[in-house]
């Protein structure tokens, strides 16, 4: 009988310590240095062709946007544009694009603003009630164009855009005609004011009891958890399920997914309503948290801007929360601009940059990293041969 000591066995790749790709590391690390380079380039040029001083203005919208009041501020504008984010998203992951936030969004606030005024329930289920309100206008608005994409081939492209106009106009004639509070010498046209058991409560009082002293007439929207929830289903749902699997394949390559069993027609009606019924919440902020009614001064262009913070964030839920809070953050600052004689507009071709740099930077590392690729694999091969 052999007495030698048995041959130790390779542990495997599992329980092998993982190699970091340098390559793909840097990869990644460049396309958003990359951004970031081109954006302040062209932005500065933008100042000093308008006649400013680019580090004054940097200097000056920094020292605004840092302190409390405005960090609040910044937080609370960013939430609306997260879910503007979040609701592009899910349509980008199955390379549909959902235009139409904007009008989806307007058309459930509105209604949901109207729903909530008309009654009176516990606190809670009054919350829940104008929720699951804006929620189902928003998604059966987005559904109409993902029915017409899946029965007449119609671009969702064209047919969100033409809600959007269809959305604003009905909107408005609700608000004129049917949904408005009419009060005598007034020119204003708003919806009844929402009773205080259908308000969200704002993070005041727990921000108070972990020290944090409030700026007089600032608070934090309490709205900013139903942001996160939403964030969080989104990752769960498209990034750690089946459905996401199956959402981004039929993205990818639909007669394959169909191959595979999915049913690529049934899938895009969910994404649009999925799409649709995050939308559905973009306004809630406001209508919850803020003015407790919808008007006439009830703020658009959130859906449009939505599609720029979803490019900038990737599809990922915490990037697309940066680029909200980077776009909320130029907002608050360019405030100060009209002080040192610069035009507010600056901030809008800011956003435009970042976006476009964004954009562009990806696409140039993309296909450095495929040129890479193949370049190895030729190798691997000429040296095989």
């Amino acid at each position: 009988m052999s007495t030698a000591a048995p041959e130790r066995l390779d542990p495997g790749p599992l329980r092998r310590a993982p190699r970091v790709d340098g390559r793909a590391l840097l990869l990644a690390v460049a396309a958003p240095l990359l951004a970031a380079v081109v954006a302040l380039a062209v932005s500065s040029i933008a100042l000093v062709v308008s006649g400013s001083d680019p580090f004054t203005v940097y200097e000056t919208m920094l020292a605004e946007g840092s302190d409390l009041r405005s960090v609040l501020i910044t937080v609370n504008n960013g939430v609306p544009l997260y879910l503007a984010g979040l609701a592009v998203s899910i349509g980008f992951r199955m390379g549909l694009f959902n235009i139409g936030v904007e009008g989806q969004y307007q058309l459930a606030a509105l209604l949901a603003a109207a729903a909530g005024a008309a009654v009176e329930l516990p606190a809670v289920l009054h919350v829940l009630l104008i929720v699951l309100v804006a929620v189902s206008v928003g998604a059966a608005w987005a559904g109409v164009a993902g029915v017409l994409k899946t029965t007449r081939g119609v671009s969702e492209v064209i047919s969100t855009i033409m809600l959007n106009v269809i959305a604003a106009g009905l909107a408005a004639y609700l608000l004129a005609t049917y949904l408005q509070e009419r009060v005598e010498g007034s020119n204003n046209q708003a919806t009844p004011e929402i009773a205080p058991s259908g308000r969200f409560p704002t993070l005041d009082a727990p921000l108070e009891a972990l020290g944090v002293t409030l700026p007089q007439g600032t608070s934090l929207n309490g709205f900013v958890l139903v942001a996160v929830l939403v964030g969080v289903l989104y990752w769960l749902l498209v990034g750690r399920s089946r459905f996401g699997f199956d959402l981004k394949a039929t993205g990818l390559s639909p007669s394959a997914a169909v191959a595979s069993g999915v049913d690529a027609k049934r899938m895009t009606v969910t994404v649009m309503l999925l799409s649709g019924g995050v939308a559905g919440l973009v306004g809630l902020a406001q209508v919850l948290g803020d003015t407790y009614d919808y008007g006439l001064e009830f703020t658009s262009g959130l859906g449009l801007t939505g599609i720029g913070v979803a490019l900038l964030g990737r599809n990922s839920p915490v990037g697309i929360a940066f680029a909200a809070l980077l776009f909320a953050f130029l907002e608050r600052s360019s405030a100060t601009l009209q002080r040192i004689d610069v035009p507010t507009e600056i901030y809008v071709i800011m956003q435009g940059t970042i976006v476009l740099s964004v954009v562009v930077a990806y696409e140039v590392v993309r296909r450095v990293g495929v040129a890479q690729a193949e370049r190895a694999v030729r190798a691997a091969t000429g040296d095989r041969a």
